[in-house]
């Protein structure tokens, strides 16, 4: 049987690590760090370990709400296709400097690009 994404790149350690990197390469990102005022990062890096451990296929403990549901109210405040695309380079950028493989990281940003029209409720 052949290995998950998320086991390729080294389990829940890896994932931990990577949600921590990306959430400082996001806060620290002008176009989309607004987004995040007033939201306790702890929490929003606990779901988003289990979303992505989830969606690069280990196991599944995520309980958030749907991608729909979970971004609306970012939506009303603006969230669209150009906030998404800087998540999804800081994601890149994030999985290529803890040395993940470019064929991982272009089948996890597959992963995470399926949850485009969801996350922007379109």
């Amino acid at each position: 049987m052949s290995q998950s994404v998320y086991e390729k790149i080294g389990g829940d350690a890896a994932v931990n690590a990577a949600v921590d990197l990306f959430y400082r390469k996001v806060l620290a990102d002008d176009r989309i760090n607004g987004f995040f005022d007033g939201t306790d990062m702890e929490k929003q890096a606990a779901k988003q370990k289990a979303f992505l451990t989830m969606a690069l296929g280990g196991p599944n403990n995520y309980t958030g709400e749907d991608m729909r549901k979970g971004h609306a109210h970012l939506v009303e405040r603006g969230l669209n296709d150009s906030h998404f695309d800087a998540v999804m380079e800081n994601l890149g950028a994030t999985l290529k400097e803890l040395g993940v493989p470019d064929d991982l990281i272009g089948e996890a940003a597959a992963i995470a690009e399926s949850t485009r029209n969801d996350v922007l409720g379109k």
